[in-house]
């Protein structure tokens, strides 16, 4: 496995500078943030300003409510997301070193734990403003998918959540641990599946182009539940599928999860991933079913 392609050299960090005695660096990671968020907000905005492409030609919310419904959705994403991957992916450490928490500059952020947070977010501000759920809910689907586009690359970027062993001709040699932990004899290097531009793919680019397709050209923000209840299922079906190749977190190889099944057997047992996916799936079938033009 050590004849795959190298991994490029570039840097987490696209620059630091140092004031004062303390270090400041931008990184790839947080500028994804950013700019998936002013792209999404940028979608929505033009989503809601066609008002021909809403039920009764009515969009759920004026573009300045969509600014004001931004802070809400940034405050869901960061404490929502960091608080998943503590109760998801690492309690035992966290309770251990609690402190540890709020240090998310140190990475470590859950995308179902971030969903769950900006799906609480939305709807106190939706409630509060008296603006109708799911119209609300496919303007923010729809905004979505650029930010895991790019988040994902950051990942690859920073040369995390890498795959599993492969010898296909587009593996990666990525630095570090995962080049030197595959039973390899000394010298010869591991190389292992790209997941990370997988997911981008198929979270971002190939969902995000279908759902702007339909909301902008095939009317499907007529019937409310449509688009959000294809992002949620169409994300949960492309994590669940990658997961398949996706590396386990370290801290669930060798063990079992709450439904008493192996994490890792023979490479196909269900993952956290797969397992917080399922039911995504399931819910996002439903919001599609049930979706119906007034």
């Amino acid at each position: 496995m050590s004849s795959g392609l190298p991994f490029p050299d570039i840097s987490p960090e696209l620059f630091s500078i140092s004031l004062f005695g303390i270090d400041f660096a931008l990184r790839w990671y947080a500028l994804a943030y950013i700019a998936g968020i002013l792209i999404g907000w940028r979608i929505a905005v033009a989503a809601v300003r066609r008002a021909a492409l809403w039920p009764d030609s009515t969009p759920p919310m004026r573009p300045e409510q969509v600014e004001e419904l931004l802070t809400w959705v940034i405050l869901g994403i960061i404490l929502g997301g960091r608080l998943g991957f503590v109760l998801f992916y690492q309690p035992a450490y966290y309770l251990a070193n609690p402190a540890e928490i709020l240090a998310v500059w140190q990475g470590g952020m859950s995308f179902h734990g971030g969903l769950i947070g900006v799906i609480v977010a939305a709807l106190v501000y939706c409630l509060r403003a008296n603006i109708p759920l799911r119209p609300a809910a496919d303007m923010m689907a729809l905004a979505t998918p650029p930010g895991l586009l790019l988040g994902r690359i950051a990942n690859f970027i920073n040369a995390e959540l890498w795959g599993r062993p492969t010898d296909l001709p587009w593996g990666v040699i990525f630095p570090g641990p995962a080049a030197q932990s595959c039973g390899q004899a000394v010298g010869e290097l591991c190389a292992r599946h790209p997941s990370q531009l997988y997911e981008a793919a198929l979270e971002g680019l190939l969902l995000g182009s279908v759902l702007l397709w339909l909301a902008f050209r095939r009317g499907a923000l007529k019937a409310p539940g449509k688009i959000v209840g294809l992002f949620i299922a169409g994300y949960g079906l492309a994590r669940f599928l990658v997961e398949f190749v996706r590396q386990p977190d370290a801290q669930f190889v060798g063990s079992e999860n709450p439904l008493g099944l192996a994490w890792d057997v023979g490479g196909y047992g269900l993952t956290m991933g797969q397992l917080l996916s399922l039911p995504m799936i399931a819910i996002g079938a439903y919001l599609w079913a049930t979706a119906r033009r007034p």
